[in-house]
Parts: structure tokens; C-alpha cells; sequence
């Protein structure tokens, strides 16, 4: 059961993109069509995979003093790896991805999760999180990609829409990026239940008699 949990976070209730606000740049950049989002967060969970199972092993090996440096050595080995593969099989998807393939390296989701999971965890629990984590953000990238490519190219997954004659080209560009990102990030705070806090200033907190920002217990 708490296998299974560290499974099922990453795909809604800890979503590393739209509950944890992680890898912006690929997810804005990469999900004009669907297949994009779908190729990138396939790889971004090869690479999540792969690293977290091998930190795990290593945790107490690798000294404290350079870990960082390491983590970044045994992702970017992953990284050029799954950029191989993809040149390899799918040189049309290589090529769409491009310079964010590599950036993969450094995306703060996977350099998360190795500093705050599987340097601490067993080799399964951080296994089954790099795969939830993963597929969490596979998911996000595909819905983004899905509604950015059917309202901005009238096509989906290379498919022709019949009843969407006139595409609105601004959900391909930046702007219609960051408007369905919002959209999708305030349905998933929706569906997992989330509130904004009901409290706001200094009544909400639990410093504030010694605040220097009162007087008299009242707010200024």
C-alpha cells in the first residue's frame, strides 16, 4: 500500500508541474502539439527512472560534499542515452524536442526528486516515485499539448479537426501557453480539493503579537 502511494502522488495529488509549479520551460515551450508533450514526458520519466533507481543504490556511496555534482553526472548519462534512442527511432521527434531534450540535465523536477527521495529512499519506493513523478508530468504536457493543438492548429495528434474551421493561432504562441496552463493547474486544484487560504494578514499568524508591524494589537 505504501508503494502504491508513492506511485499515485506524483499523478494528481503531488503533480510536479501543476501542483508543484515545476519544469515551466519544457512545459510551455515543448506542448504546441500533443505527440510533443507526449515524447518530452516519456523521456523526462526514462530519465526520472533511471536516476532515482541509481541514486538509491549509490546514496551511500556518493559523499555529501559532492553529491550534487554526481546527481547531475548519472542524470546527463540518462539524458544522452534517451537522446541517442530518439535520434536513432524517432528522428522526427529528436528534432521537434530539440535543445530541450538535453535540458532535461538540469530540470529541477528530476534534480528534486533525487535530492529530496531517492538519496533518502530504497530502491523500489524510488523507482515507483521517479515513475509516478514521471508519468505526472507526461500527463501534463499531454493535456496542454492536446488543448493548445486542437484550438490553435484545428488538428490533434497530426489528426484534421472537421469541425474546427477557423484554429485561433494565439494557443500555439506564448500567451495561449500560459493561459491553458492556468486554466488546467485551477481544474486540477479543483478536482484535488485544494482552497486558497481563508486567512489573510496578521490574524493568520502565529508571530504576530511579536511583530513589529502592529500596534496596540492592531493592524496597520
Amino acid at each position: 500500500m505504501g508503494n502504491l502511494k508513492e506511485f499515485t502522488k506524483g499523478l494528481i495529488k503531488e503533480n510536479p508541474t501543476l501542483v508543484g509549479l515545476l519544469g515551466m520551460c519544457p512545459t510551455l515551450a515543448v506542448t504546441t502539439q500533443a505527440v510533443n508533450g507526449i515524447g518530452m514526458g516519456l523521456a523526462t520519466t526514462f530519465v526520472l527512472l533511471g536516476s532515482n533507481i541509481v541514486i538509491s543504490l549509490l546514496k551511500k556511496v556518493i559523499p555529501k560534499s559532492v553529491k550534487l555534482p554526481c546527481y547531475i553526472v548519472i542524470i546527463a548519462g540518462f539524458v544522452t542515452l534517451i537522446s541517442f534512442l530518439l535520434h536513432g527511432f524517432v528522428p522526427s521527434l529528436y528534432d521537434a524536442l530539440g535543445t530541450f531534450l538535453s535540458l532535461i540535465t538540469v530540470n529541477c523536477i528530476i534534480l528534486g526528486r533525487a535530492e529530496m527521495f531517492a538519496c533518502k529512499n530504497k530502491v523500489i519506493p524510488s523507482a515507483l516515485d521517479g515513475l509516478g513523478m514521471g508519468l505526472g508530468f507526461t500527463l501534463s504536457l499531454f493535456i496542454m499539448g492536446s488543448v493548445r493543438e486542437i484550438l490553435g492548429s484545428g488538428s490533434w495528434m497530426g489528426i484534421d479537426i472537421p469541425f474546427i474551421t477557423q484554429p485561433m493561432s494565439v494557443f500555439v504562441m506564448s500567451a495561449g501557453g500560459f493561459f491553458v496552463l492556468g486554466v488546467v493547474i485551477a481544474l486540477v486544484n479543483k478536482i484535488a480539493g485544494k482552497k486558497p487560504p481563508q486567512k489573510i494578514g496578521c490574524a493568520g499568524c502565529p508571530n504576530a503579537a511579536n511583530c513589529s508591524g502592529r500596534k496596540g494589537g492592531a493592524e496597520e
